[in-house]
This record gives structure tokens, sequence and C-alpha cells, in this order.
């Protein structure tokens, strides 16, 4: 029997609140990350959440921040720091470049971005306006109008 992995819908999407739509995010042509920088989603309360990216080597001149659509989209550029005099014999720290993509839900805006100790992280909120949130409506029957009659 096969099983399908719902894990990465969570670890892309922020403040979904509809299946449907991680299902559609999920089942989109976007190839899959490389899994660099590594990231943390986290949810501060009902309606803010962060983003922390590792983009340690990373200086803020080097890093580009963009919403568009509903994709907020972090890119980090920086020149190759290779010597010429030097032989690496083994490259663990990235010297190029990276880029990370995350689908925002309706409604969610980037409220500001942070950088300290070669961490980037990301402020997001969930705003719904007014005339989307539930209203409470009253109920008027005979008991309230034969009461309003008696005073």
């Amino acid at each position: 029997m096969n099983s399908i992995d719902l894990t990465p819908l969570y670890r892309t999407t922020i403040g979904f609140d509809r299946m449907a739509s991680l299902i559609n995010s999920a089942l989109s042509s976007e190839p899959i990350p490389n899994g660099y920088p590594p990231y943390n989603i986290e949810m501060r309360s009902d309606c803010e959440y962060s983003i922390t990216v590792a983009v340690a080597g990373f200086s803020q001149d080097d890093i580009d921040i963009q919403v568009e659509n509903g994709l907020l989209t972090i890119k980090g550029e920086r020149e190759n720091l290779k010597d010429e005099q030097s032989k690496l014999l083994y490259q663990g720290i990235v010297n190029g470049s990276f880029e990370r993509r995350f689908n925002l839900a309706e409604y969610v805006e980037v409220t500001c971005a942070d950088m300290e100790d070669g961490l980037l992280t990301i402020q997001l909120r969930k705003e719904i306006p007014e005339a989307m949130k539930p209203k409470r409506i009253e109920i008027k029957g005979q008991d309230k109008k034969a009461l309003e009659h008696k005073a």
C-alpha cells in the first residue's frame, strides 16, 4: 500500500488553513529544494509566524528578500571566495548562491526582517480584513419583543 508523506507541506507553507490549498501547493511543478540553507518555521501566535534561515557567511548586502503573488523568495548571492594559491581538499561551506521559496497563504504579510549572528529572521503576520472575519448575529424572537413592549 502506498502512502503519501505530507511533511513537505508543513515545511514550505505558512498560514494555510485549508487542506486543498496545501495539496495544490505540493502538486505544483516547483523543483524540490536542495536543503540549503537550513531554516525553521515558527508559529508565535494564531496570526504571527517567523522564518529563521541560517545564512552564515552572507552579509545583509548579499541577501535579497521579495514577495510577489503570495510567494516569498529569499536569494543569497556572493562571489566565490576561493583563494588561487590554496588547494581545497573538502568544501562544506557554501561558496556561491542560494534561493529559497515559501508559499504564503492569503492575508499573510511580511512585517520585517532582521539578521543577527548568521541567522536571518523574517516576521510574518496574518491579518484577515474585517469584512472576512466571522460576525456574531443576534437572534430576535417573540420573547424579546414581548419584553420590549412591557418596558
